[in-house]
């Protein structure tokens, strides 16, 4: 493993001072004068929708898009935005326009929906709900076109999509709520109480987690380990996959990152193709040293989000970690591409372009050796030590073409 140093290409360098001890975050004070690019500004606004910094991500998807307005991620990302930050009109404009350059996307059709319903034109919203009604990426759909039937007034559409609703999310009191509107107005007293009533116990479900995820933050930080973690499991539920990823965040924020695995490990078993659910396991085995255990919820979590500043860089800092160096080398790129003002990042990266650099250079590929140079130069500007190795590997090519 190397968790101190590497071997230096003609020399040697500074240790990595902890950059795989703890996780990857952003210093927003490190190297402002790195490159910008549209990349950097899209893997910076993802992580502050991660935080629902939704007026900081919209500033950055506007700032790619700048650079190069063609970037239709970077404008459907900052058309979610501007729906989060209540800005209806200008979050169409930017649907709208995505719409234009890349027709028939089922998520617009849905953003465009619900922006409908919000302004009450229902028609409208239901005509652009039922486009996606089969195969939508957003499980409340249904839940969305049954509310804009039932305010329409068409109570046998409402109810339909409502009870649609209600399989695909059992748990989501707002259907409930809605579906106690419908039997109330259809004059079925006695289904519309019990649905109210269901509402009611399942939006008391959720508060109540609520109430258990603070029961179990102030357990970790008053009450010893074991008092503590009766407290915590309390939280754990193996059929609600949200439950589970909380408490395996809540016992990574705390550092008791054995007790975090076991809810991750069963909420990815839960859904495999969950981002946050992947995501944090790998980041646990990460922070635990299980560096071969952490690659493959990594790889699943940056498949999931390619864009995703956070997951890239903890892959690339575990591929380092297990000297898979070439795929290391390419995950470390693409993630200081999306945040070159990451310190830990960059000096990764710049270790394992000098490492490539070694490589080539022992097999006299000199033009490879240079370039990987050139990289690890323009991480460090200004470093003598790679200059001279620079004009050393030339002063080598130079005598290999002779």
């Amino acid at each position: 493993m190397r968790l101190h140093h590497c071997v230096a290409f003609f020399g040697v360098w500074a240790a990595i001072s902890g950059a795989l001890a703890t996780p990857l975050q952003t210093h927003p004070n490190a190297a402002a004068s790195a490159v910008t690019t549209p990349r950097a500004h899209i893997g910076k606004g993802y992580q502050y929708i991660e935080n629902r910094r939704y007026a900081e991500a919209a500033q950055e998807f506007q700032a790619a898009l700048s650079l190069n307005p063609h970037l239709i991620q970077a404008r459907y990302q900052l058309g979610i935005c501007e729906f989060a930050l209540g800005r209806l009109k200008e979050a169409r404009a930017e649907f709208n326009q995505v719409e234009k350059e890349a027709p028939g996307n089922p998520q617009i059709a849905y953003y465009l929906g619900r922006i409908d319903l919000k302004e009450e034109n229902y028609q409208q919203a239901i005509h652009e709900l039922l486009k996606i009604s089969s195969s939508s990426p957003f499980p409340d759909t249904a839940y969305y076109l049954g509310s804009a039937y039932l305010n329409e007034g068409d109570l046998t559409e409402a109810k339909r999509w409502l009870l649609q609703a209600a399989g695909a999310n059992p748990r989501d009191f707002r259907v409930a709520d809605h579906l106690a509107r419908v039997y109330q107005k259809q004059k079925q007293t006695a289904k519309a109480e019990e649905e109210y009533a269901r509402s009611l116990r399942l939006r008391q479900y959720y508060e109540d987690g609520a109430k258990l995820s603070l029961a179990c933050d102030r357990a970790l930080d008053t009450q010893p380990p074991a008092q503590a973690r009766s407290v915590c499991q309390r939280i754990f539920d193996p059929m609600d996959q949200d439950k589970l990823i909380l408490l395996g965040m809540i016992y990574g924020r705390h550092g008791d990152y054995d007790d975090a695995l076991p809810p991750l490990k069963a909420a990815v078993r839960i859904d495999p193709d969950s981002w946050a659910a992947e995501h944090n396991l790998g980041l646990t085995y990460f922070r635990l040293r299980r560096y071969s255990d952490a690659l493959a919820p990594l790889r699943k979590a940056v498949e999931l989000r390619p864009e995703y500043f956070g997951s890239s860089a903890l892959l690339g800092a575990t591929l380092y970690a297990l000297k898979q160096d070439q795929e290391a080398f390419q995950t470390l790129e693409r993630a200081h591409q999306l945040n070159p003002q990451d310190p830990d990042t960059t000096e990764l990266l710049f270790n394992e372009a000098l490492i490539q650099a070694r490589q080539r250079c022992l097999k006299k590929n000199y033009s490879d050796c240079l370039e990987f140079l050139h990289k690890a130069s323009s991480l460090h500007p200004g470093d003598e030590r790679i200059q001279r190795q620079i004009a050393e590997v030339e002063r080598l090519a130079m005598g290999a073409q002779q």
